[in-house]
């Protein structure tokens, strides 16, 4: 099937060490597309897309920091890894790439998705398998603007976190561990423009770490129950992060400010769309209705902008 990974493999290094990459066939992977969900801003020190085409990713694994190079080669996902948590990237590489998910499941039943869905066959929901390192970003996304959060989500990463083994490029950073964000003080925190409600909400999640790393073995909606156990973690938060961490291919997100507009707008031509006339749309493709979110943000059909954008706010001189 399109996406799937058979036995056949090619190699890569590890720690100087060599082991088998599996790789897709059939259908074409876009890097881009798959990984870019990753990606919190254009300066995320975790992520980063050099000009021959690799994507370098920074993660905190169960066995500790690593550093994953991916690239295209020949139609071929490429990988090489650095690190202690690099033999552990390259054991999820599959998943992180695609090979859980089901293009072909989804059945557009609109022109605007199908067209997008043939034109973006490139696509696959991916899987990191790691919890903490979507669910602390999606906090600090917390009604507060992209922008706010992709700076606070730098500095703190910056500040607290270690060097990407191996090398990645220049300013690559790998998050802190959960003992490191829970110790954060106070006044980090509100230098790096995060309020209280959001700071505390992560530290609760990082006590508990390890339980919520084991959510990205259970079945989505399992997962989600387990996040939102955690003061301040509610539906939005959970399916930012079970998307990612699991590869959700039905946990779409609500809670949104702008989602169930655009949702709206672009299947029925309603712009005032809530959150249960978005279900409702999306009520067709139960089962891929992230996939189908996702295919209408790539699409770029978006209602015309009738206010000004939310302006930015900022805790650190108060």
């Amino acid at each position: 099937m399109a996406g799937r990974f058979p036995p056949e493999s090619t190699r890569t290094t590890v720690r100087g060490g060599h082991v088998p990459v599996p790789r897709p066939v059939e259908a074409p992977l876009d890097l881009g597309l798959t990984l870019g969900p990753l990606r919190r801003g254009p300066a995320d020190p975790t992520f980063r897309v050099t000009p021959d085409g690799s994507v370098w990713r920074a993660s905190r694994t169960p066995d500790g920091a690593g550093t994953l190079r991916v690239r295209i080669e020949a139609g071929r996902p490429l990988a090489e890894a650095w690190g202690p948590g690099g033999p552990w990237l390259i054991e999820r590489l599959p998943g992180l790439l695609g090979a859980d998910d089901d293009p072909d499941a989804f059945v557009p039943r609109h022109k605007l998705l199908a067209v997008t869905h043939r034109a973006r066959r490139g696509l696959r929901l991916t899987r990191t398998g790691l919890v903490m390192e979507s669910l602390i970003p999606s906090v600090l996304e917390q009604k507060v603007t992209t922008d706010e959060a992709y700076r606070s989500w730098r500095l703190l990463v910056r500040k607290y976190g270690e060097p990407a083994p191996g090398p990645a490029p220049d300013g690559m950073y790998v998050m802190p561990d959960a003992r490191a964000w829970a110790a954060i003080p106070s006044w980090e925190w509100h230098r790096a423009n995060v309020d209280g409600k959001r700071s505390a909400t992560i530290v609760r999640a990082a006590r508990v770490a390890a339980r919520m790393e084991e959510a990205a073995g259970m079945t989505p909606s399992e997962a989600r129950k387990r996040l939102e156990l955690i003061p301040g973690i509610g539906p939005w938060t959970s399916a930012e992060t079970i998307q990612r961490s699991n590869g959700a291919p039905d946990e779409v997100t609500t809670g949104d400010l702008h989602l169930p507009g655009i949702v709206g707008w672009a299947l029925a031509g309603d712009r005032t769309a809530d959150d249960a006339a978005m279900l409702e749309l999306l009520a067709p493709y139960e089962g891929q209705r992230h996939r189908a979110a996702r295919l209408i943000l790539l699409s770029g059909r978006v209602p015309p902008r009738r206010a000004p954008r939310m302006t930015p706010g900022d805790i650190r001189h108060l």
